[in-house]
């Protein structure tokens, strides 16, 4: 393995640099977003928000800090940062990074501010396709707080690899600035570029459920800087319940994702090992997804129709393999979706085979019923119009609240 700058870090399908530590078994992932490689700007948000409907994405830094802003879920007295090039062709080099707690306006308040190592280094590179997990970093974080992730990046990085549905304000100054307590005449973005995930070590019995989803799970809809995606609200639900304040739920949800199929960002199937199996603590997973692949593959006369059959096999084979390390799946079933431009006669008739599987006792270890929820009653193959956005697919911030009611929280106390 090359040695570039300071650290070596290992290849793809390898976490890198973990730091020097006798026992692991404390972390527990407080917060993720799942990484894409796409063009800058991304998928338009939607025009009743506020701000510009890009990400604003830049197609690369040079001599630019970003500090980028991840709402945990529970808290610890460690944290650890995880960084990502797994989607990236060139080598991608760090020459700061700071982590603190973060105030609006993309201030960090004071006495929070930590210098991030990765392998004893302030400055490393990360090659293509790899990852990079930071050295311990002692700050107590609280649960629900948000942090304040500081990267300088001193040369062209090329395209970044990114998650463009960012729900908070991503602040970019010149220069190196990381450990500024406010940022310098920033550009704003609303974009995750290479942070993938924060882990803290937490009390023994914390653990990690994991939201695995599309845009209905990322939060597309729902208002920026304000905390409103059902992940999210779950979260604060736990933590509101004495019996389950030490379970996170981290978002796992990619805007146009599908199950069976890359496209945004690679399949649900393909990323599952990534997303979901490698991550710290997890024990629970809820699986939200195939709208997607039912309203791209099922539009009349088009090619490799798709099947409630083979939608199933993928559901299958994502609970297979979370069983396989000891992780239980919470079926979510999939919400109607009349009214967007690819629906189809068929499209529902997958839908609704695909719920009735689901629903059925046995094939998930627990459900939840989200379409039951917020499908019209009157016409149940639309969304109710109190919780719809105005798109007809994605639910809005009372929407999100609704489906972060509908958990039974019982289920994760066993």
């Amino acid at each position: 393995m090359r040695k570039l700058g300071t650290v070596a870090i290992a290849a793809l399908g390898a976490v890198a640099m973990l730091p020097a530590q006798s026992a692991l078994d404390g972390w527990v992932t407080t917060w993720t977003t799942a990484q894409q490689l796409i063009a800058p700007n991304g998928p338009p948000r939607p025009a009743r928000q506020k701000g510009p409907e890009a990400s604003n994405l830049p197609a690369s830094l040079a001599d630019q800090t970003v500090r980028m802003v991840a709402h945990v879920s529970v808290g610890g007295r460690r944290v650890r940062v995880e960084l990502s090039n797994m989607l990236n062709a060139q080598p991608l080099e760090i020459g700061a990074a700071h982590l603190a707690t973060a105030k609006s306006g993309g201030e960090i308040v004071d006495g929070t501010d930590r210098v991030v190592k990765f392998g004893g280094s302030e400055s490393f590179t990360i090659p293509p396709g790899a990852i990079a997990v930071s050295d311990p970093v002692d700050l107590e974080v609280a649960p629900l707080s948000d942090l304040a992730v500081s990267l300088y990046l001193p040369r062209d990085t090329g395209a970044p690899a990114n998650h463009t549905v960012g729900l908070h304000t991503a602040y970019i100054s010149k220069g190196n600035v990381v450990g500024s307590r406010s940022m310098p005449e920033p550009v704003t973005m609303f974009a995750y570029a290479w942070l993938a995930g924060i882990d803290v070590a937490a009390a023994r019995d914390a653990y990690t459920v994991v939201a695995l989803g599309d845009s209905i799970t990322d939060g597309f809809a729902t208002t920026r800087d304000a905390n409103m995606a059902w992940p999210t609200l779950l979260a604060k639900r736990l933590k509101e319940n004495k019996s389950t304040q030490h379970v996170a739920v981290v978002n796992q949800g990619i805007s146009g994702n599908q199950v069976l199929r890359d496209g945004a960002g690679i399949s649900a199937l393909a990323r599952l090992d990534r997303d979901v199996l490698t991550r710290p603590g997890v024990k629970w997973v809820i699986l939200l997804e195939g709208i997607n692949d039912i309203n791209i593959r099922t539009r009349p006369n088009g090619p490799n129709q798709l099947t409630a059959e083979e939608l199933i096999g993928g559901y299958r084979q994502i609970i297979e393999r979370c069983h396989a390390q000891g992780i239980k799946v919470m079926g979510a079933t999939l919400t109607p979706a009349v009214g967007v431009p690819t629906y189809s006669e068929h499209g529902e008739e997958v839908r609704v085979a695909a719920n009735r599987w689901i629903r059925a006792k046995g094939n998930f270890d627990a459900v939840v019923d989200l379409d039951a929820i917020l499908r019209d009653s009157q016409h149940p193959a639309r969304l109710k119009a109190e919780d719809d956005s105005g798109d007809h697919i994605h639910p809005n911030d009372a929407g999100n609240q609704v489906m972060a009611d509908a958990f039974d929280l019982g289920v994760f106390q066993k």
